[in-house]
């Protein structure tokens, strides 16, 4: 339901010749409720329309989502013939008030300055190591601790799990976005598509696992992960909504093991190897969850296709790119991942 009482106070203090505002129901369909707006004036009634879109289901989940759908009503209804025009774009705000967010031309995210050494910093120097040295086991622990921590917080919904899952693979963000960007010529649209249909199976796979919706950062990869010392670090970039399947989170942090080695070294051995086998064994002593190794596997098809994309790595050598891709294949094509393995995944 709409708050009637303040979008009654917004349009009396926006609209200065209105003496008068009524609000009635005018019906509801699948996505949401529409409701008649009747302003009065001294000398005439003016009619509108406020629509609401339900809060879960058909991708309108999140407050954002559903401001994304009227910014974009806003933007474009007066561009197609004979459409009806929309007028504004209202938000309610925590304290019950209603005002304007429509309007704009881009929008801008204000936020705290982090402070600290990204986790690239020390992937860049695992070449030099035989072995973890004991910073860098603190930061897998505690990376995993913090982890385990977040993905205790669970919740009941279907929905909220079955769109993590159909993100992963149809997101702009995601898996066919990431592939949507790549140079012709890198991967074959056939190869692309073979991918995304063996995740589109896994989709179907883990639906009935939905008990697993966990609360996630969404894009916890060593860019958004900030130290300032050996088990203290900050967060940047929560991604793509705040509940979803704990694999997101642990995949985006270790296909990076993956990627640093191939880069380097040609496979995945030494530092890179024992920080791989480390964190998966960290993580589910923590959580006792051993199932995750079971639901890994379109996740990293997600992360490994960003990683060999040549317009975000263009550094990468093409042998390396394919042997990510021989490891997308072979995990999509495995009942479970194993971190022990990760060599014959490399070979195809």
């Amino acid at each position: 339901m709409i708050n009637e009482g303040a979008i009654k106070s917004y349009l009396l203090q926006k609209y200065e010749d209105i003496v008068g505002v009524e609000i009635r129901k005018l019906g509801s369909g699948v996505q949401g409720s529409g409701f008649l707006v009747e302003m009065k004036t001294e000398t005439e009634t003016r009619s509108y329309v406020v629509k609401g879109l339900l809060s879960e289901g058909l991708g309108h989940d999140y407050p954002s989502d559903r401001a994304a759908v009227f910014l974009l009503d806003l933007e474009e209804y007066k561009n197609l013939p004979k459409h009806v025009r929309a007028v504004d774009v209202l938000s309610e705000m925590e304290d019950g008030t209603v005002k304007s967010i429509g309007g704009g031309r881009e929008y801008y995210l204000l936020m705290e300055r982090g402070e600290g050494t990204d986790y690239f910093h020390d992937l860049a120097a695992f070449p030099k190591k035989k072995r973890l040295e004991a910073g860098d086991i603190a930061k897998i622990k505690a990376m995993a601790s913090y982890l385990a921590n977040i993905h205790s917080v669970k919740k009941n919904s279907k929905t909220l799990y079955w769109r993590k899952l159909r993100d992963t693979v149809g997101h702009g963000e995601c898996l066919m976005g990431v592939f949507d960007t790549y140079p012709d010529g890198v991967l074959s649209y056939r190869e692309m598509a073979d991918i995304e249909k063996r995740c589109v199976d896994w989709r179907a796979k883990l639906k009935p696992r939905h008990a697993r919706l966990s609360q996630i950062h969404g894009d916890f990869h060593p860019g958004n992960i900030w130290f300032s010392g050996d088990d203290d670090f900050i967060l940047l970039d929560r991604s793509r909504g705040p509940w979803g399947e704990p694999a997101d989170d642990a995949t985006a942090l270790a296909i990076n093991y993956i990627f640093f080695s191939v880069r380097n070294h040609g496979d995945v051995r030494d530092a890179y190897l024992e920080g791989l086998q480390f964190f998966f064994d960290e993580y589910i002593r923590l959580t006792g969850d051993t199932e995750i190794r079971g639901v890994v596997a379109p996740f990293f098809a997600f992360r490994a296709a960003v990683v060999a994309n040549p317009v975000f790595y263009p550094d990468l050598p093409k042998d390396a790119r394919e042997k990510i891709f021989n490891f997308t294949r072979a995990v999509l094509s495995a009942e479970r991942f194993d971190a022990e393995r990760v060599n014959e995944y490399l070979k195809g």
